[in-house]
């Protein structure tokens, strides 16, 4: 369901999948005159997650990246950068493949990208539970730190475990009144009408398309996919501005539960663009606009002329300004905390230890396992795990990318600890994050390295910051971490076999993208234009195949690159 309604509509099943997923463990339950705890709910909707894994662009798992990665080693963007034949086998088949001309996941040609996937997301999987817990450890446990948002995420979890009440309870929560006298409504209720609203719209969205499909050569779309694109209508009023309108009751109700400052922002900034792109175009700015462009072409090209730099400045902006408010926030509260520090160890009177007494003797030392029911595990074992892991994502890319060893140390050793820790100590303390902007795309360029597996390879880059405050709300919701990594473990294999199950089914049935799946056919294409210009920064087929260059020749030849002339 999430492949063909990302294919189709470009929409995601995100929460609505975990909510199903409760809906029919709970009524198996109820079957079996049982009832789940919340400790049972949490490890489900970990799980259903995990599952879950995926995006709009490419959704039903890790496969749907490699039936991506077909297409865009055969896509015009591909053949018009004249990268068609330099992308590596052990990232993706030749375009004249069997594997790719007759669309079969299960050729001996994909093993080598699918082993790579899969011992990546282990990898991904060793480092939550090592270096993700380490910090949790030491932000939580030793510095104490408070993570304000932790309890938000917790109670939201727990919410879930209302759509566990039997029959009875509801009835009686029906009964209920606010502090107004107004009669409370079952969440039940207002869920089973959402449903129906969504269940009728699929229909006509999904339905019609999907049955048509099954006897004619085209579909009949009765809701334009994935929008009406109103582009080349509004052209003479709206020179070079991309326009459509997408038809999805879903944004309208989503709409009325958003702060009221976040649609602001968005209607500004869709106002902001309508008003500046005609301004930008009659400047000779967007220049490579023409009349009859659609929103993809559109888009592409203004993102070339002037969205793309722009961009990036508003990201650096953005990121110099988020580390100042929030290092200037770090500052306060540890003013604030010392003070208060101050303030108890003056007036400090004999009083009986507490319960939060006890439990920070148990976890105060790093280096000591603590016994109060989490699920904890010796930290020699996390650190020997990542190092471990570490070494092994080394290895791995050293051997796909020849001359990088000392960038992927660097990454390893230095940066990914360093930026995990302090995206793990700032969200104990604010709550907020914040990330170092372009330092991927920063590191390729600069690196001197002339072809295009360095922006294919699994390079180490990655923040495990936010897994601190994840262990911490599983802390608050009261599930063991040994429980959580026993669904990681059981959820990911399946995933892996379902993806690989029906991206094999829908990719022989039809070919993606199509004109089938609507979506597919306009974001896929997008998303390869704007692939094959970032990797045209370091792709330089004349060059020797060593595959390092000096740095003034790296630089030159940048200079000369579709991707810096964008810039």
């Amino acid at each position: 369901g999430a492949i063909y309604l990302g294919l189709m509509t470009g929409g995601t099943m995100g929460s609505a999948a975990t909510w199903v997923t409760v809906i029919l463990f709970s009524e198996v339950t109820r079957r079996a005159m049982k009832t789940m705890s919340k400790g049972n709910l949490i490890v489900l909707l970990h799980a259903a997650g995990v599952m879950m894994a995926g995006s709009a662009l490419i959704p039903g798992g890790p496969f749907g990246g490699l039936v991506y990665r077909a297409f865009l080693v055969t896509s015009d963007a591909a053949r018009d950068m004249g990268m068609r034949d330099y992308f590596p086998t052990w990232w993706c088949p030749k375009p004249d493949s069997p594997a790719i001309t007759e669309r079969m996941l299960y050729h001996k040609d994909w093993l080598v990208p699918a082993l790579i996937l899969a011992f990546v997301s282990i990898i991904g999987l060793v480092n939550k539970y090592t270096l993700g817990y380490f910090f949790f450890r030491l932000c939580s446990d030793v510095e104490q730190l408070p993570f304000p948002l932790a309890p938000i995420s917790a109670q939201g979890a727990l919410a879930l475990a209302d759509s566990t009440k039997k029959s009875d309870e509801l009835e009686a929560e029906e009964q209920e009144v606010d502090e107004e006298g107004n009669r409370v409504i079952s969440k039940w209720r207002i869920f089973s009408l959402g449903s129906a609203i969504g269940i009728a719209f699929g229909l006509i969205q999904v339905g019609v398309p999907a049955i048509t499909g099954l006897f004619l050569d085209k579909p009949v779309f009765l809701i334009p996919q994935p929008y009406l694109d109103t582009t080349t209508v509004t052209e003479v009023l709206l020179p070079a501005t991309p326009t459509g309108m997408v038809i999805d009751p879903g944004i309208i109700l989503l709409g009325m539960v958003l702060p009221f400052w976040a649609v602001v922002g968005s209607f500004s900034a869709i106002v902001t663009t309508l008003i500046l792109n005609p301004i930008l175009h009659f400047s000779e700015v967007l220049v490579q606009w023409q009349p009859g462009m659609n929103t993809v072409n559109t888009s592409f090209v203004n993102s070339i002329d002037f969205w793309m730099s722009f961009g990036f400045g508003t990201s650096a902006a953005i990121a110099v300004i988020s580390i100042f408010s929030t290092l200037r926030d770090v500052f306060r509260r540890s003013r604030e905390a010392r003070r208060q520090a101050n303030a108890a160890t003056a007036n400090a009177t004999a009083v009986p230890a507490t319960a939060e007494d006890s439990r920070q003797t148990a976890v105060g030392s790093l280096w000591k396992t603590p016994d109060i029911g989490r699920g904890d595990y010796p930290m020699v074992f996390a650190i020997i795990g990542y190092l471990v892991a570490a070494a092994a994502m080394v290895a791995l890319c050293n051997y796909l990318v020849p001359g990088i060893l000392g960038f992927l140390i660097i990454f390893t050793c230095i940066y990914n600890p360093f930026i995990s820790y302090i995206n793990a100590r700032l969200l104990g303390l604010t709550g907020q994050a914040v990330d170092i902007p372009f330092v991927r795309e920063g590191t390729y360029i600069l690196s001197g390295y002339n072809k295009l597996d360095i922006w294919l390879a699994p390079i180490p880059i990655a923040n495990y910051g936010g897994m601190a405050q994840s262990f911490r709300v599983n802390e608050l919701t009261g599930v063991r971490f040994s429980s959580l990594m026993k669904a990681d473990l059981v959820a990911l294999p399946v995933l892996y076999i379902l993806s690989f199950v029906f991206w094999s089914f829908i990719w022989k049935s039809n070919a993606v993208p199509s004109d089938i799946f609507p979506a597919a056919q306009l974001n896929w294409e997008l998303s390869a234009k704007s692939t094959t210009l970032l990797y045209s920064a370091t792709f330089h087929p004349e060059a020797e195949a060593a595959g390092m260059v000096g740095a003034a020749e790296a630089a030159s030849r940048f200079a000369d690159t579709e991707f810096a002339k964008a810039l």
